[in-house]
């Protein structure tokens, strides 16, 4: 069985961010990127369905900044191979880039497709599903465990008010996981520096991004706040603080 786990680097948000003088992209010339969080659970999960069933993980990702670190990583964490898919967009949406990972998946022949259910520039989960449907598989999205039986995926789908669902996908299939069945294991520095000199190689495919009909018209980013009040005083004064607070927002 040959499993393709999807990788992408996103921008790390704990970093200020700033715009482009068009207003219609983030300016990524200094920004930090780092494994999106999601991925990092269907990265895991790859690994523990190989070690359950000795299935062979191959790591894809769009090739960019920081990818071939990003997919060493991905093998010194169990991945048993890795490649770099080269395009021109590389910050096009997850829809765009859709084909070019499918092609992928064909041609290393993968029979299961792992990726996170959504990323902090995919809100909406788009690419499992757009994945799904240009190969033309089942897919499940917000997954939180996966086992393989036989030749079905059987997963658990996660609904809102706690509410979950077993689900059983022929394969082969697309899953988007949110949650791996066990937390990312860690990589010893040790592992990592004996890939450093591994080269990953390119992956090159016949495919193009897709053309989406759809571009951002202009983003902004939020305004700050004056901040947070710190109330002092004894319980007396700050419980009285609070009333008049409350009072003139019209809250009590």
């Amino acid at each position: 069985m040959k499993i393709a786990v999807i990788l992408r680097l996103t921008p790390d948000l704990t970093e200020e961010l700033e715009l482009t003088e068009d207003g219609r992209d983030i300016d990524r010339e200094w920004i930090g990127l780092v494994l999106n969080e999601f991925d990092d659970q269907a990265l895991e999960q790859a690994v523990v369905l190989k070690e359950a069933s000795g299935a062979e993980v191959t790591a894809l990702a769009v090739d960019g900044e920081g990818v071939e670190r990003m997919l060493r990583t991905a093998l010194a964490r169990g991945a048993d191979a890795a490649r770099r898919i080269p395009t021109d967009e590389s910050a096009a949406s997850s829809r765009a880039l859709a084909p070019l990972y499918a092609a992928a998946v064909r041609e290393i022949g993968a029979d299961l497709v792992l990726t996170g259910v959504l990323a902090t520039d995919d809100l909406y989960g788009e690419l499992a599903p757009f994945l799904a449907a240009e190969l033309g598989w089942p897919q499940a999205s917000a997954v939180s465990d996966v086992r393989i039986e036989e030749t079905s995926a059987i997963v658990r789908q996660e609904y809102s008010g706690g509410r979950a669902a077993r689900l059983a996908l022929p394969l082969p299939a697309v899953i988007g996981l949110q949650t791996a069945s066990q937390p990312p294991r860690y990589v010893a520095g040790s592992k990592l520096r004996d890939l450093l000199k591994v080269e990953v190689p390119e992956m090159a495919v016949d495919a193009a991004p897709a053309a989406t009909g759809v571009e951002p018209a202009i983003l902004s980013l939020p305004d700050r706040g004056a901040g947070a009040v710190m109330i002092e005083g004894n319980g007396e004064e700050i419980a009285e603080r609070l009333h008049a607070v409350l009072a003139e927002r019209d809250l009590v």
